[in-house]
């Protein structure tokens, strides 16, 4: 349960620091923030390229660290939740 729980708030932290990234993106332009919304990895193309802000690098090492966790902690935790059995020696 814990897991869950900090694969949860790691995920809605990361997902606050990529709207923070893509209200950027549509304030460049619509096009810039349609193509960071629906082109896969251009997100974080466009958040060491273009993405200019005050507290940038807090903003996407979170987004980058957090999403990287999140998917870590709960692809351990469904291996744990599934009960696959431990080898025997």
């Amino acid at each position: 349960m814990g897991l869950v729980l900090l694969a949860t708030l790691l995920a809605a932290i990361s997902a606050v620091c990529a709207i923070l990234i893509l209200v950027h993106a549509f304030g460049r332009g619509v096009g810039t923030g349609v193509m960071v919304l629906l082109i896969p990895f251009y997100m974080a193309v466009y958040a060491f390229t273009q993405f200019e802000h005050r507290w940038k690098g807090l903003i996407v090492t979170t987004w980058l660290a957090s999403l990287l966790l999140s998917a870590t902690i709960s692809a351990v935790g469904f291996h744990l939740s599934v009960g696959v059995p431990t080898p025997r020696t």
